[in-house]
């Protein structure tokens, strides 16, 4: 008993130093371990207070946190200044903002990221699942509709026998899902309340026909499949919240419609492309994005799109390269959508490659401007060295290295045989050279061999000089982690360049 109460007393010392705002628990070096300690299930999130991202987070970070309070749960949520708390944001390897990690059990040596989407139901679902069983058992119809009724999607699977291969399946399938509630009933109420007469699977939904249900071998890969395929609108709005659910699931084919909310045809065009989307399903994800939304101009820009230029659409693949794809109709009808997207899925479309017009002054400066329609002429030149940096407006990086890149082109402007030049990439694209990161600077030697050779090293007049004097082989070394890295993901994080004094983030990356 003894030893009872003087637990009881350090837990209640240990509670009484850790701060609460709005029911999320505030971190720190000092308390960190101590909050581990206190709270077996804690979900941290590192931020930065100048943040965007963080602060779309907060009040659905906070709402999740009261959700769970409420329920008298042991999972709490908390979160850490990561630019005043350099050492544990560095102790966990953050990079980004926000970066949040789950710690179960108090095991501070390896927390789970966080992987599910940003509104308060998505981060309650996904704890739920890492801590309880991953499928709840229904026992009355009660329980059933609540379960429906208190989630924008929920999956229910329908045995007689608990033990058989399908419903072993499904509870494998249930455990590999992080985001989504899972449940099981034999209920023959149930069974007869949701009109279902046999085994199944029944995935309950707040949008589109309301439900589905799988037709197929029961396995964990067919339902997951199903599941993907299903728990998203036919067309999905780009925001802040639906963006980590966009980029984090397993279909990487995406059609973009840009188009004004507030335009006056707008639900006839919305009809349209939802029209096509039931025929891709689980196969290309429908997109829609607000042109007149002043944070989705980085988006349009990646595109070589105007605002005025919109209603438009756009495809682009998010694998291993990122392709993309523009229709030779302008037209926004449910048959040109999908004559667009068969001849994507059938593999007979060509990339679309961005260019700006060549300038009439291109090569009047020391360094000279390269885009599309003029790369191929001067970077193979089989008489020219050509030393390109390929940047982004917006990159940090890239305005750092502006002065000394024009001390370079001052270097050899008189040169008979070199050539320094620079290309936008995000207004030009070039089947030779795919860019990843900003800045990227490629070295096009003299030859008819159409090499091409990536510099890695300094970024200093003199490491340069040397590269290009001894002909792209040497001064070289090994490449830093300060690009600024260009993703798919990056589509997601849209923030401004205010984001920071040098227009970067902390973690070295200028957002898309």
């Amino acid at each position: 008993m003894l030893k009872f109460l003087i637990f009881c007393t350090l837990a209640v010392a240990i509670n009484a130093e850790i701060a609460e705002e709005e029911d999320v628990l505030v971190l720190k070096k000092s308390n960190f371990d101590e909050a581990l300690q206190a709270h077996p299930n804690i979900l941290v999130e590192f931020y930065a207070p100048w943040c965007g991202h963080c602060k779309a987070l907060a009040p659905e970070y906070a709402k999740a946190a009261g959700m769970l309070k409420a329920e008298s749960s042991d999972i709490r949520l908390a979160k850490v200044d990561a630019t005043e708390e350099t050492e544990l944001a560095q102790e966990y390897g953050v990079r980004g903002y926000p970066t949040i990690k789950f710690f179960k059990g108090g095991d501070k040596e390896s927390p789970k990221e966080y992987s599910a989407g940003r509104q308060a139901d998505d981060i309650v679902n996904w704890l739920k699942k890492r801590t309880g069983p991953a499928v709840a058992t229904l026992n009355e119809v009660t329980d059933a509709e609540s379960l429906i009724a208190d989630n924008e999607v929920a999956v229910i699977g329908f045995f007689k026998d608990a033990e058989s291969a399908g419903a072993q399946a499904y509870e494998k399938a249930a455990q590999a899902i992080d985001d989504i509630p899972f449940a099981k009933t034999s209920s023959d109420a149930i069974y007869s309340k949701f009109e279902v007469s046999k085994d199944s699977v029944v995935l309950f939904k707040k949008f589109d026909e309301g439900r589905n249900t799988f037709d197929g071998e029961l396995t964990k890969e067919a339902l997951q499949s199903f599941v993907k395929a299903n728990q998203l609108p036919l067309v999905i709005e780009f925001t802040e919240q639906t963006a980590p659910k966009i980029f984090g699931g397993d279909i990487k084919s995406h059609i973009l419609m840009f188009l004004p909310k507030a335009a006056s045809d707008f639900q006839d065009k919305m009809d349209q492309f939802k029209k096509a989307a039931e025929g891709f399903k689980g196969q290309i994800l429908f997109i829609f994005i607000d042109s007149d939304i002043d944070d989705n101009q980085r988006i349009l820009e990646f595109f070589g799109l105007k605002k005025e230029e919109c209603p438009a659409i756009r495809l682009i693949t998010l694998e291993d390269e990122m392709t993309k794809y523009k229709p030779e109709s302008d037209a926004i009808t449910a048959e040109s959508i999908t004559q667009f997207c068969k001849l994507f899925t059938e593999g007979k479309l060509k990339p679309h490659l961005m260019s700006q017009d060549i300038p009439k002054d291109w090569d009047k400066n020391p360094v000279k401007v390269l885009v599309g329609k003029n790369f191929e002429e001067v970077a193979f030149n089989p008489s020219k060295n050509v030393f390109v940096e390929f940047y982004a407006p917006w990159c940090g990086h890239c305005k750092q290295l502006s002065p000394i890149w024009e001390k370079l082109g001052e270097k050899y402007k008189d040169s008979a045989d070199t050539i320094v030049a620079k290309m936008d990439s995000t207004a030009n694209e070039i089947e030779a050279v795919k860019v990843h990161s900003f800045p990227t600077l490629k070295f096009f030697p003299a030859g008819e061999e159409r090499k091409v050779i990536d510099y890695n090293g300094e970024r200093t007049l003199e490491g340069f000089t040397k590269f290009l004097e001894s002909g792209g082989k040497e001064g070289g070394a090994p490449a830093g982690d300060d690009d600024d890295d260009l993703e798919p993901e990056d589509l997601e994080d849209v923030e401004d360049d205010s984001d920071s004094e040098d227009g970067t983030d902390d973690d070295g990356h200028d957002e898309l």
